[in-house]
C-alpha cells in the first residue's frame, strides 16, 4: 500500500496511508491530508491511485509542487520520490512496486520519453513504434513488465507483459484509446503483431521482433 511520510526540519510528522483513488492535500482543513502552513495553498495538490500507479498533480498551487527538486504539474510517483511542499518535505514509499513497476515511458502530445538510463540493455521482444506525430518512426523497446503510454488526463493505457504475450488495457483518461480501430476498455486486450494503437492523437504500432 502506497504512503505518504511528512517531514518538517527532519522530524516525521504525519504518515497517511494511500487508500482512496483521491487523496487531496492542502491548508484547509477538508483536505486527506491537511498540513496548516502559510506556504501551503488551500487546495494544494491531489494524488491520483490508478491500479498500482500514483499520480501527483498540483492544483495551480501558489508556490508551486516539487518532485526530487524539480517544480510538476502532474506526475507519476515513484518509490523513494522526496516530494517538497513549502518548507515541508514528503517522502513517497511504495514498497513492492518498484520491483515491477519501474520508470514508465510516457509518448507525450507526440514525443516520447525514453526509458530510464540501465535498461536499454535488457531490450525485450516488442516494441511500440511512433507512425504519426513529431515523434513519427521512433520505437519504444517494451523492456518492462509494464509500459505506460499516453498523455495523462487525456488517455493513459498499460502495456503489460505477460507469459503468453503482450495486454494494452484503458488506465485513465476521459479519450478511449483504440485498437485498429476498436475502443479499448479497462479490460486487458491481447497485443498482436502489426496492431494499430491510436491513443490521445498519436497513431502507434505494436511490433514484435
Amino acid at each position: 500500500m502506497p504512503k505518504m511520510i511528512v517531514s518538517i526540519d527532519g522530524v516525521v510528522i504525519k504518515e497517511v496511508q494511500l487508500t482512496k483513488d483521491r487523496t487531496t492535500l492542502g491548508r484547509r482543513p477538508y483536505n486527506d491530508i491537511v498540513i496548516d502552513n502559510l506556504a501551503v495553498s488551500g487546495e494544494h495538490a491531489v494524488m491520483q491511485m490508478s491500479g498500482m500507479d500514483v499520480f501527483l498533480e498540483d492544483l495551480n498551487s501558489t508556490n508551486g509542487t516539487y518532485v526530487n527538486g524539480k517544480a510538476i504539474k502532474k506526475q507519476q510517483l515513484q518509490n523513494g520520490d522526496a516530494i517538497e511542499i513549502g518548507k515541508y518535505k514528503i517522502k513517497f514509499v511504495h514498497e513492492g512496486a518498484s520491483e515491477t513497476y519501474e520508470k514508465t515511458t510516457v509518448i507525450n502530445a507526440g514525443s516520447v520519453v525514453e526509458p530510464g538510463e540501465g535498461q536499454g540493455a535488457t531490450l525485450g521482444n516488442a516494441a511500440i513504434k511512433v507512425v504519426s506525430g513529431n515523434a513519427a518512426g521512433r520505437e519504444v523497446p517494451l523492456v518492462k513488465v509494464v509500459t505506460t503510454i499516453g498523455k495523462p488526463g487525456v488517455a493513459v493505457a498499460a502495456i503489460t507483459r505477460r507469459p503468453h504475450g503482450y495486454v494494452v488495457a484503458l488506465v485513465e483518461g476521459t479519450q478511449k484509446p483504440t485498437i485498429n480501430g476498436s475502443p479499448i476498455g479497462t479490460e486487458a486486450v491481447n497485443l498482436h503483431h502489426g496492431d494499430l494503437l491510436e491513443l490521445a492523437g498519436t497513431q502507434m504500432q505494436f511490433v514484435q521482433h
